[in-house]
């Protein structure tokens, strides 16, 4: 058949067409990584691992304003600090000069803040030790670090910043402020940029595991229709069994008989063409239409409908004029009352297990049985008495069969099947299927 109709999990389109500018570049790359950009990889990754530093994607236009606001404020705290180092006597000429380039060093230091950020963090807490101009930078490494590492890098770094600030303040006091309230100050400027550093790295994180969530639901939703499509294609396997291989038994009786009997009269020979050529046109049209089921991807759309327990004396008829000798004893009260999953399942049974006596048992009379009513299940058998002589083997017995209790137990019934003993002792007699199915009152 052509096609393959096999479900396979979707890539996910690019969420943000056009607006890719406006997110980070961090969250970008895990909600919708750009084609053709891989950061962990290659020498890249290797610096990376070796100085912990963090290979990420290219910086979105987002990020060039975040950076260039994050380094104008740490300037802006720089110039007020060197401002306030010009009017403290205090403050000898040289001291003042090495804060202030410490202080410019640690402001062109911010841009690295993406890819170092717990380098540049360690260096700010030392540069902050002996430098006021370098406080701003300070702040912002302490935020960045926040934002793009696990906790205990945090709670570490932004723990021997408040260790610091008492020394800083003892060792620098603030000629304006009390060095309690300049500590407190520090306290507090140091818990907001790691608080708001956390904040922003929990926004993300939560952003991440949605999208993650998604692309799970995506994944199961896929893997549930593969399922769904290979169960569907087993059904029609069943159901191109069960119709396929009793039309081609016909035509095989048939032409067999023309084979062995070349002297028949015209009458059954003609009777035997007619009937090859309404088998093979029937055997031709089933597929036809097994082969639009699959086409359509519905069994219950496609094709014509299908048979149920009403058909059950088409069936009989038809094997009858195939030369099968069949006796049919029906004891079912009510039988336009039968669910029509009921009867199909039943249909399908009796049919296999004629074409079963016909390839195995050719020539043996079969009894059909059927018997029940509303409330107390639909109960039926095909016996048929073991051949007179050996029967070839036939490749593939069995299978059918194995389908008919699959089949049976999806409509909550059961079937069993097999050899059964003669009325007079161990000698085997043939063979029975039985099968019994529900019908609710």
């Amino acid at each position: 058949m052509s096609g393959d109709r096999s479900t396979s999990v979707p890539e996910a389109p690019t969420a943000f067409p056009g607006r890719r500018w406006l997110f980070p570049s961090a969250v970008l790359d895990g909600l919708d990584p750009e084609p053709g950009i891989d950061p962990g990889s290659g020498p890249e990754r290797k610096w990376a691992e070796r100085f912990g530093m963090s290979a990420r994607p290219r910086r979105t236009a987002r990020d060039w304003v975040v950076d260039f606001t994050c380094f104008l404020l740490a300037v802006l705290v720089g110039v007020l600090g060197a401002d306030a180092l010009a009017d403290d006597p205090n403050t000898p000429h040289a001291v003042a000069v090495v804060d202030q380039w410490l202080g410019a060093l640690s402001c062109a230091a911010v841009w690295l803040r993406r890819r170092w950020p717990l380098g540049l963090a360690v260096a700010m807490l030392a540069a902050g030790l002996v430098s006021s101009t370098a406080g701003g930078a300070s702040l912002v490494a302490l935020f960045s670090l926040a934002v793009h590492r696990p906790f205990r890098y945090v709670g570490l770094i932004s723990g021997a910043s408040v260790v610091v600030i008492p020394f800083f303040y003892w060792l620098r006091p603030d000629p304006d402020l009390p060095y309690v309230v300049s500590v407190i100050l520090g306290v507090l400027l140091t818990a907001t940029a790691t608080g708001w550093g956390m904040f922003v790295r929990s926004k993300r994180q939560l952003m991440l595991s949605l999208r993650d969530r998604v692309r799970r639901a995506e994944t199961e939703a896929a893997l549930r229709a593969e399922q769904a499509q290979r169960l569907a294609r087993e059904a029609i396997a069943r159901e191109m069994h069960d119709v396929l291989a009793h039309r081609l038994t016909l035509l095989s009786v048939h032409a067999g008989a023309l084979e062995f009997r070349p002297d028949a009269p015209r009458e059954e020979v003609a009777r035997a063409a007619g009937v090859i050529r309404e088998s093979a046109h029937e055997a031709l049209q089933d597929l036809r239409e097994i082969i639009g089921v699959l086409r359509a991807g519905d069994a219950e759309e496609a094709g014509r409908p299908q048979p149920t327990l009403a058909a059950l004396d088409t069936l009989v008829t038809e094997s009858r004029e195939a030369g099968m000798k069949i006796v049919l004893d029906s004891r079912v009260t009510a039988p336009a009352a039968v669910p029509a999953s009921v009867g199909r399942t039943a249909y399908r049974i009796v049919q296999e297990g004629l074409t079963n006596a016909r390839k195995h048992a050719p020539g043996a009379e079969v009894t059909v049985s059927l018997a029940g009513g509303p409330g107390g299940g639909l109960t039926l058998s095909v016996r048929n008495p073991a051949p007179p002589g050996e029967v070839p083997h036939i490749p593939g017995s069995g299978q059918g069969l194995i389908g008919l209790t699959e089949r049976a137990t999806l409509a909550g019934g059961r079937l069993e099947h097999g050899a059964e003993e003669d009325g007079g002792g161990d000698e085997v007699g043939g063979f029975v299927v039985r099968a019994w199915l529900p019908w609710g009152a």
